[in-house]
């Protein structure tokens, strides 16, 4: 979040931002290597282009529209560097004293809130009813890729934690593809992401930004499936 407005305050395009918000997490180089080694290279490496695909193309539609509107006002408020008259070149002091301005003021408004998330993630960490995952996400469950997908937004477990499990769940039969869908989906989604990103996009582009990754992750899912099946 801090960095989200971070790039809005300096000028940066809100699709080039919410792209950053969905690559950045999703396009994981720790959870990459633990796919390659527990998977297949060829799987990490598909795993990889298919975070990218879904990232250009999220932001990309995004960039069709005029979302600014439902990003929290206060976001707008905040003014990288403004004090800097045109022309000037600044000094390495001057420099520092506008860093460090800028991060005070962007740390005193979101500060809680990264706490709220932090906070219910760690309740929920690596929580993953294995058993329940596979009854309702295995292989004769046509709905299985988007349930996987719904199971992996509470989980709150990044690429090093999900991986083993979701090798786990490949081992208890789950297809790939929907381990996949579930790697992605506790990766790149979450419960305390949502919190936390509540404070700077109004819910009406929460909504938009969570179901656009969401449908990417299924339709990744749902090729894997077809390709591996």
């Amino acid at each position: 979040m801090p960095l989200f407005i971070g790039f809005v305050a300096a000028g940066i395009p809100l699709s080039i931002t919410l792209t950053f918000l969905v690559a950045s997490p999703l396009v994981s180089e720790t959870a990459a290597i633990l796919i390659g080694a527990q998977f297949g290279w060829d799987i990490a490496g598909i795993y990889i282009l298919a975070g990218a695909v879904i990232s250009f193309t999220v932001g990309w539609i995004f960039s069709r529209f005029n979302l600014e509107r439902w990003v929290e006002q206060s976001v707008f408020g905040i003014k990288v560097g403004a004090t800097v008259a045109a022309g000037h070149t600044l000094t390495w002091h001057e420099r520092v004293d506008t860093t460090i301005r800028d991060a005070r003021e962007i740390f005193t408004k979101v500060w809680h809130w990264i706490l709220l998330g932090v906070g219910i993630g760690a309740l929920i960490h690596g929580w993953v009813p294995a058993d329940v995952v596979v009854t309702y996400a295995g292989p004769s469950n046509p709905l299985a890729v988007p349930i996987a997908t719904l199971f992996g937004v509470p989980l709150y477990a990044k690429g090093g934690g999900i991986v083993p499990i979701a090798q786990a769940l490949w081992d208890k039969g789950m297809p790939l593809g929907t381990v996949m869908a579930l790697i992605m989906g506790s990766i790149a989604l979450s419960i305390p992401e949502a919190v936390i990103l509540r404070r700077v996009l109004k819910p009406q582009l929460l909504a938009l930004f969570f179901g656009s990754v969401s449908a990417g992750i299924i339709i990744v899912g749902y090729l894997f499936n077809f390709i591996y099946g």
